[in-house]
């Protein structure tokens, strides 16, 4: 599916759903649910049908023998869940009108739950009898319909971004509150490449609809040997019922091994986190500023390296002391959770990474200690509800270069997806993420990745209309990126991209009063423009001579108008 067609999908889904809002007989604040739970059924009728034909084949198999099985417990084990034929959605969508469609929805609902442990008191289910109002009887139908647009053939992926731009598109009216907004896929992506999980126990504090750990799996899955069995369970702490149901759905759909914990991460630790973890990953919501500091103060996960205060005391009569804000508790959980050899990624603001105060100091000991290993300046516009330019902060407990960090400013890397928003191409989150493996000294997989896009190079056609069928200009212009900047195809410095800043080097670390903004080290490339120093004295006098000749032409007209304006008023 290409770029443009997806958006027309989600454009034209989210019309049909904003359409049926205004004849619903549900609040706007009640929408997403029985919305995202119908996307659900669709998405886990998508997937359960990849498995169906193995699923019956192997029930047939041993039906009658000692080795016979219930369907269910096949069909979990091969897919990670049981869809009853009247849980179908094609079952649900051609019921007649004179059926209870809400009714069959809710039963739908229930035996996916039954045979789903994990999903427990997670779907919706009376919800959709208030989908249909007196004025319109039909609105569930239509819904149904609408998401059958879906195509049946749609990669998992694609359909989990549809999934995260109704997300998005609900988190507009009411997710925003404390700083909180979805994390597009492909930066999810991007951060999953720099961590390259194999297996073991991942965290993430402020897991939203846990695209992080859904990523991750799908990473492990394409790198893992063949035969070997996925070994990750996934922890996730969400402050919102709601969405902690939304959580448990996607793990599900992903066959994601793992537990989903309604909290409050600033003041309860559920997985007492200290130490735990081989990864943690988030995107926590940046600048919160009403956190309580009695609530935080004396957890070792938050005090580690120091805990964010104020300068001055609060003066109101009764107030409770709260930090600066949050975003450096969030920092210090990501560092103080991993055990020896962990792993880390997270989302921040970009004011994280030169914050004064007690902030700074907390920064300088991070940084001293060794386990900060690399931090990314993302494009703006990479967010589907916010606009915000955002930093990435990777930790390796177990990193060999303790006095070294490397940074990257990939603000200059995106591809425009309208107007409005940018991504990462698929090439783009792979060059960016041999960077880190060139630092680490894995060649092999710098050649493994030229050597592929020059298979690619070899098998495109010379031109393309086709968005998905790339034209060998495309190829060579990954490769000429690649080879250009790392012609030895070992890691070095390259300006305007990329810094390994030693701690106590000229202009290192120290130097930039423990800055962590890429940009204060990668530099920027100065273009040559190819001109003499005659030449270019001349360009600047024709510069001169004309900027002289408009300023001369403004004057006239201010004059004229200061004239125009004294005649009106006489």
């Amino acid at each position: 599916m290409t770029n443009k067609q997806l958006k027309n999908l989600k454009d034209t889904l989210w019309t049909t759903a904003d359409q049926l809002r205004a004849n619903s007989g549900l609040k706007s604040t009640e929408y997403a649910e029985p919305i995202l739970g119908l996307i659900f059924l669709r998405f886990a009728d998508v997937k359960y049908s990849k498995y169906e034909a193995e699923i019956k084949a192997e029930f047939e198999k041993n039906k009658g023998t000692r080795m016979e099985r219930p369907i269910h417990e096949i069909a979990i084990e091969k897919c990670g869940f049981y869809l009853p034929e009247e849980a179908r959605y094609d079952w649900l969508l051609n019921l007649p009108e004179s059926e209870n469609l809400a009714q069959k929805v809710k039963v739908a609902m229930e035996d996916i739950e039954k045979y789903t442990s994990e999903l427990t008191d997670t779907l919706p289910k009376d919800i959709y009898y208030s989908v249909n109002s007196e004025d319109d009887p039909l609105v569930l139908a239509k819904l149904l319909k609408a998401f059958k647009d879906i195509p049946a053939d749609v990669e998992l992926d694609i359909f989990g971004e549809i999934y995260e731009y109704f997300l998005g598109k609900f988190a507009l009216a009411e997710g925003q509150g404390g700083g909180e907004f979805f994390t597009p896929s492909t930066v999810v992506r991007y951060m999953v490449e720099v961590l390259a999980p194999t297996e073991g126990k991942i965290l993430d504090p402020a897991c939203g609809s846990g695209g992080m750990f859904v990523q991750t799996a799908h990473y492990i899955e394409r790198h893992r040997e063949k035969g070997k069995q996925i070994n990750l369970r996934a922890y996730g702490v969400e402050k919102t019922g709601a969405t902690v149901k939304l959580a448990k759905m996607n793990l599900v759909l992903n066959n994601v091994r793992g537990t989903i914990t309604e909290a409050n991460s600033y003041y309860r630790d559920p997985y007492d986190s200290f130490g735990n973890f081989d990864y943690v990953m988030a995107n926590p919501p940046f600048n919160v500023d009403e956190v309580e500091l009695d609530g935080v103060k004396d957890q070792p996960r938050f005090n580690t390296y120091g805990v964010p205060q104020n300068k001055t005391k609060n003066k109101k009569k009764d107030a409770k002391e709260t930090v600066p804000n949050a975003n450096y508790l969030w920092i210090n959980q990501f560092a103080t959770a991993l055990n020896e050899t962990g792993r880390a990624a997270l989302v921040m603001a970009n004011s994280a990474s030169d914050a004064g105060n007690s902030e700074k100091n907390i920064r300088i000991k991070l940084i001293e200690s060794g386990i900060i290993s690399q931090m990314v300046t993302l494009p703006s516009n990479m967010f589907t509800s916010v606009t915000l330019p955002a930093t990435l902060w990777f930790f390796d407990k177990a990193k060999q270069e303790k006095d070294e960090i490397l940074f990257i400013d990939a603000r200059n890397i995106f591809t425009q997806i309208d107007r409005a928003h940018r991504k990462f191409s698929d090439e783009q989150i792979r060059n960016l993420g041999i960077i880190t493996r060139l630092y680490e000294g894995k060649t092999e997989e710098f050649e493994a990745l030229l050597a592929d896009y020059r298979t690619k190079l070899a098998e495109a056609p010379e031109v393309s209309d086709d968005e998905d069928i790339m034209p060998k200009g495309y190829w060579q212009a990954q490769i000429d990126w690649l080879t250009e900047r790392f012609p030895d195809g070992k890691y070095r410095d390259v300006v305007g991209l990329c810094k390994a800043a030693k701690l106590e080097e000229e202009d290192g670390i120290k130097d930039q009063d423990y800055s962590l903004n890429p940009g204060r080290y990668v530099g920027v490339v100065i273009e040559d423009d190819g001109l003499t120093l005659d030449e270019f004295k001349q360009r600047m006098l024709a510069y001169h001579t004309k900027l002289s000749k408009l300023n001369k032409e403004a004057h006239g007209l201010e004059n004229k108008i200061a004239e125009n304006l004294k005649e009106l008023f006489q």
